[in-house]
């Protein structure tokens, strides 16, 4: 007597197979002589890789990636061919078949650091910033697990660039200045994702979500030695500062810097930043403006220049009183659009958060999936 098709067994394939496997492909699961009805694949913490069976039955492939160093179930419920779904999970012909695998652990492991902090509130410039422990030679596969989700589909990108740590780096910043209002959610889904050489896996994900405040822009006039805080289009108050001094390594930054924190009473000595004995002192309402060393601070004892001449160490200074007054009204990611004839150049992408220096279409040609 010929065996019906519900009694023929039914083949199921995993891949990967086997202890110690390589990490960072995603589990298949394939069946021949029968149906896939489900497919349940999970960590040993109980953690699931999604997926779905493809409408013929045959094949089921996860979403995410296998990560390294775990150990998985696959539970595939099969039946028989020309069974459905809902057919098939009535009868008695549907069979569990259960296998498992372990992928290898990471011999290196690489880490982000990220801004902005999550639930913050932020400028219209700030830029979403990954900072890698290691380097990453694997940037395309990197950026397409980085999900960058809007509340009003805000248009941007993402560019790699070198910080100035000498870390690499992936900024996302939007074509032109946020909107005021705007919810931000990163959901970096690097789990399982290899750096390539010299760079690790990355072992876990990562998420972040801010919010947008007030369209503030800070306008500094160097020439004319004068700040001006324009807050949604109105001009709030104009102070008098001292710019860096004309002519050598003390002049100040131009181009678009981003107020990246406000750091209050900070001791700032020059030979960190390659000036020599120039200066160490207690600086307060300290504002850092990019990662070489240019703030926007109270300097008192510059008082005679405020207003009328460029005479500081490359940073903005103000009096007391206008300090501790901007202080407070600025915040982390508002834009400082710096002009000025006697300076060192445009801010750097990774000089701090330099990349609204660079065009729209130079800024996209530094994404790794263009």
């Amino acid at each position: 007597m010929k065996p019906s098709a519900d009694d023929r067994p039914v083949t199921v394939t995993v891949t990967p197979k086997g202890q110690r496997v390589p990490a960072g492909e995603p589990v298949r699961v394939t069946a021949s002589g029968g149906r896939l009805i489900s497919v349940t694949v999970t960590d040993a913490e109980g953690h699931r890789l999604a997926g779905k069976v493809a409408a013929d039955g045959r094949s089921w492939v996860s979403d995410r990636k296998a990560v390294p160093g775990t150990a998985y179930t696959v539970k595939a419920a099969t039946g028989p061919e020309g069974g459905t779904a809902k057919t098939t999970k009535t009868t008695k012909t549907t069979k569990t078949t259960t296998s498992a695998f372990t992928t290898a652990p990471a011999d290196k492991v690489n880490k982000v650091d990220w801004r902005p902090g999550t639930g913050t509130t932020v400028g219209v410039a700030q830029p979403i910033s990954l900072v890698f422990d290691h380097p990453v030679k694997n940037r395309a596969e990197v950026e397409k697990q980085l999900k960058v989700t809007t509340s009003n589909g805000t248009e941007g990108s993402w560019g790699w660039i070198r910080d100035w740590s000498g870390r690499d780096r992936v900024d996302w910043r939007p074509k032109a200045y946020w909107k005021p209002g705007t919810k931000v959610t990163l959901n970096a889904e690097l789990n399982g994702t290899d750096s390539g050489a010299a760079g690790g896996w990355f072992v876990r994900d990562y998420t972040t979500t801010f919010t947008i405040g007030a369209e503030q822009i800070v306008k500094v006039d160097l020439d004319s030695h004068r700040l001006t805080l324009v807050r949604d289009g109105e001009t709030v108050r104009r102070i008098p500062v001292s710019g860096g001094t004309p002519g050598g390594d003390k002049r100040s930054w131009r181009g678009t810097a981003v107020l990246m924190a406000k750091e209050g009473t900070i001791n700032m000595n020059s030979e960190t930043v390659g000036l020599a004995d120039a200066y160490n002192k207690m600086v307060d309402y300290s504002m850092r403006l990019t990662w070489s060393g240019m703030y926007a601070h109270a300097a008192p004892w510059n008082a005679r220049y405020f207003g009328n001449s460029n005479q500081s160490s490359g940073c903005i200074g103000m009096s007391d009183a206008n300090a501790a007054w901007f202080y407070g009204q600025v915040r982390p990611g508002d834009p400082f659009e710096i002009t000025g004839k006697d300076t060192k150049g445009v801010v750097a992408p990774g000089n701090g958060f330099g990349a609204w220096n660079l065009s729209w279409t130079e800024w996209q040609q530094k994404s790794a999936l263009r």
